[in-house]
């Protein structure tokens, strides 16, 4: 099977299931005529960019940049990869520290993005507060965030 829809399945998969593991995510493919090793599916994760967000029926699922964050350029993303240094999840809030004068540019993107878990931002010189609802969205948001600076 061609590797390109294996990796539409992948991407499918996750956005329908929660799946934590990648013997997880090996089963499923082979539910769907994709017999794969966990070696493959590794790299599959690794060449997709996957990565673990909180889970609601369980503690980690896969998540892919793809399912929230194609609002922004690859501009955008870079951008933002560059200026911020660190991405600190406390209770509700997140602290975002950019490079001094980066602030503002940090906060843009965020806004662009559109996180419906964001209940407000302030942005300044060298930093990002955002307000999520709970210390789950919390966290959900900032791995989300985290993934972009990893690229």
């Amino acid at each position: 099977m061609s590797r390109n829809l294996r990796h539409e399945a992948i991407l499918s998969l996750i956005e329908e299931k929660e799946i934590e593991t990648q013997e997880e995510l090996c089963a499923e493919l082979s539910a769907r005529g994709f017999p794969v090793t966990q070696a493959t599916v590794s790299r599959d994760v690794k060449d997709l960019r996957l990565f673990k967000v909180r889970g609601k029926e369980k503690r980690f699922r896969y998540a892919c940049i793809r399912e929230n964050e194609s609002g922004i350029t690859d501009k955008m993303r870079a951008l933002f990869s560059t200026c911020v240094q660190s991405i600190r999840p406390v209770n509700n809030l997140i602290l975002i520290k950019t490079l001094p004068g980066s602030g503002a540019n940090a906060g843009v993107v965020i806004d662009e993005l559109n996180y419906e878990e964001v209940a407000g931002s302030i942005a300044g010189d060298d930093t990002v507060l955002l307000i999520c609802e709970t210390s789950e969205q919390c966290r959900s948001v900032s791995d989300r965030l985290s993934a972009i600076v990893k690229g």
